[in-house]
């Protein structure tokens, strides 16, 4: 059975913990905002949280801050920022194989817009 879902308290709390430097909480910030989960749905914010975290070497983060910029979510649409996120979402050792699986496919996709 578990607990319900409760996005409101889950993004106060979130809230708490990225205001301090957390990067994974940073990270949840973004999502929530980007799929409007206990706050109204806010591109910018999410494009705020995810490079708080992606500073900060957060794999997760930098790859949907490189899918913002590629789609213009958010932000207007730079594809070599896109391509700078998704790279570094790619290269980041601490990225598990399906941030990194999602990084090449999306660096391979930027690639073909070019031409």
């Amino acid at each position: 059975r578990g607990v319900l879902k409760d996005y409101k308290q889950a993004t106060k709390w979130y809230r708490k913990a990225a205001d301090q430097g957390d990067a994974d909480a940073q990270y949840n910030l973004g999502v929530m905002y980007e799929n409007g989960e206990g706050v109204l749905k806010d591109d910018k914010q999410a494009v705020k949280w995810y490079r708080k975290a992606a500073d900060q070497g957060d794999a997760d983060a930098q790859y949907n801050l490189g899918f913002m910029y590629a789609y213009g979510e958010g932000v207007l649409k730079d594809l070599s920022k896109a391509k700078y996120w998704i790279k570094k979402a790619y290269e980041n050792p601490s990225a598990n194989s399906k941030t990194k699986n999602l990084a090449e496919e999306n660096l391979n996709e930027l690639e073909l817009w070019k031409y």
